[in-house]
């Protein structure tokens, strides 16, 4: 499904939307759910960055704080001390966009200074100071913003998490997220936006959302979804455990695809290519979008 934001503007980088593309999720965290630990040292995070490419990420999204349910925030030091050497290493070598997962202000400057494109906010920009400080980083660098819908905080947002209309409520937090973006002369061009699955919301919740996303998608600005690995998929295969999940997860990426997402977040990227790939060739339609074949 088009948008009307065919290119999003990563700072000097710029990402074709022309077809949904692959975001590989590179956590440099100690206690992420599903890969936390495997890639804290620069030399293993680099080595994982290059398979992703390789296997046909479009762009990637560093992180250093885990916000799995229950999860307690990192003090800024040591989140730093993760994120922005890798950041560093990967800006020199690999050439796609990079994204940084964080919701504090000053490691938003920091990570674009050191070479980040997409600022990707699960708490929407809503810390104080992290508004003004992706509108800076969006009007001076050029970069992106993802704003994320999130209920609660990461420590208990899944305690009871409650809507009366879970598509129409996210729908307006997404659209009053991008009228504060837009009012302070951020571009849409460099507006991403993600309705948040698994952040404050029920396997209930989440499904409704994700038959939503048609409606989402045709507000015209691209969506993320990420839903790789994420508990819904293992509810809704049986309880089927995090390293089990992949094969549903591919699914759940294509499905979204179809939906009109244009940014997928993925662990496992050469399953969402392929899945894609099956998509594009297979549609009713025709494949009227380009092949997602890899590079």
């Amino acid at each position: 499904m088009p948008t009307d934001a065919p290119v999003l503007q990563c700072g000097a980088r710029r990402l074709d939307l022309g077809r949904p593309r692959i975001m590989g999720i590179l956590n440099v965290t100690p206690d992420s759910f599903s890969d936390g630990g495997q890639y804290a040292r620069v030399e293993e995070a680099l080595a994982r960055a290059r398979a992703m490419v390789a296997e046909g990420a479009d762009l990637l999204d560093v992180g250093g704080e885990s916000t799995r349910p229950g999860a307690e925030p990192v003090p800024l030091e040591e989140e730093r001390r993760r994120v922005l050497p890798v950041i560093e290493a990967l800006h020199a070598e690999i050439g796609v966009p990079l994204s940084v997962d964080t919701m504090k202000p000053a490691l938003m400057r920091e990570a674009v200074a050191a070479g980040a494109g997409l600022l990707n906010d699960v708490n929407g920009f809503r810390a104080e100071g992290a508004l003004e400080a992706a509108v800076e980083a969006a009007r001076e660098d050029g970069v992106a913003l993802c704003a994320m819908h999130m209920q609660g905080e990461p420590q208990s947002m899944q305690r009871a998490p409650h809507y009366d209309d879970v598509v129409t409520e996210i729908a307006a937090f997404l659209d009053q997220r991008v009228r504060e973006l837009r009012a302070a002369g951020v571009p849409r061009g460099q507006i991403l936006l993600d309705p948040g699955f698994g952040f404050g919301k029920t396997l209930a919740h989440n499904v409704a959302l994700f038959r939503g996303l048609p409606h989402l998608a045709g507000a015209g600005l691209p969506l993320l979804v990420g839903v790789s690995r994420k508990s819904m998929i293992g509810q809704l295969l049986g309880d089927r455990p995090v390293a089990e999940r992949d094969p549903g997860s591919a699914v759940a990426a294509m499905l979204a695809a179809q939906a009109g997402a244009r940014v997928l977040r993925v662990h496992n990227v050469s399953a969402t290519r392929d899945a894609l790939a099956l998509y594009s060739e297979l549609r009713p339609d025709g494949g009227e979008e380009q092949d997602n074949r890899g590079n």
